[in-house]
């Protein structure tokens, strides 16, 4: 039976934000910390890997630790006068994407609007049926479970009912200890238990479908 909700990731997922996309954001947090906590470079810089390292995204260690207003980062840190010539858009994604069976949406820890642009770039947007963002998560980023919870009380499924594909190791584990069946998008040889099926990229996925749909 076809899994009745495929959940996606955004960045490193659908598109490859390594080139150009995550530096920017990296640069642009860096400069906030700086700002706002009055450090020298080299320090926010430091801090901001501490933080993705601890918590999984900076967000969680600004508001944990500075009581930085989310909105309020989120908007400083994703501007991108020139996200077009940004997004790494693969060839197929929407071919990819049309050919799986059932619902299927977008999970991301980036704000709404940023989310929305990326998927209007790629071409795909019309292919989703919602976008759930790190708002509507209140500001808790995978792994953390809450975001994961809200998705399935959002569109009534359980658990098992949800595929989620991701390149985060870390989210992965969160979804299988819920009960979801995982893909791994990731070219190296690892396999981890927490990972049903992994695959080089998304394009790949309607061949494996009927893997993820047994696991």
């Amino acid at each position: 039976m076809a899994p009745l909700l495929w959940i996606f990731d955004l960045d490193n997922t659908l598109h490859d934000a390594s080139p150009h996309i995550f530096p920017h954001i990296n640069r642009s947090m860096t400069a906030y910390l700086q700002e706002h906590l009055h450090l020298t470079e080299f320090d926010a810089n430091a801090l901001r890997q501490q933080y993705w390292r601890r918590y999984g995204a900076t967000l969680s260690g600004m508001m944990r630790h500075h009581g930085t207003d989310p909105a309020h980062f989120l908007h400083q840190t994703h501007q991108f006068p020139q996200l077009e010539q940004m997004v790494v858009r693969p060839p197929r994604l929407r071919h990819a994407l049309r050919d799986l069976p059932g619902k299927k949406i977008v999970f991301s820890n980036a704000p709404q609007h940023y989310a929305h642009a990326v998927l209007k770039l790629l071409k795909v947007a019309d292919l989703f049926d919602d976008v759930v963002a790190v708002e509507q998560a209140r500001y808790r980023p995978k792994p953390d479970y809450y975001g994961f919870r809200h998705v399935m009380r959002r569109h009534r499924v359980t658990a098992s009912q949800c595929v989620m594909v991701e390149d985060s190791l870390e989210n992965l584990q969160a979804a299988k200890q819920l009960g979801m069946r995982t893909v791994w998008v990731d070219a190296g040889s690892k396999y981890p238990a927490c990972v049903d099926v992994k695959i080089r990229d998304v394009m790949q996925l309607p061949g494996v479908q009927h893997r993820v749909l047994k696991s």
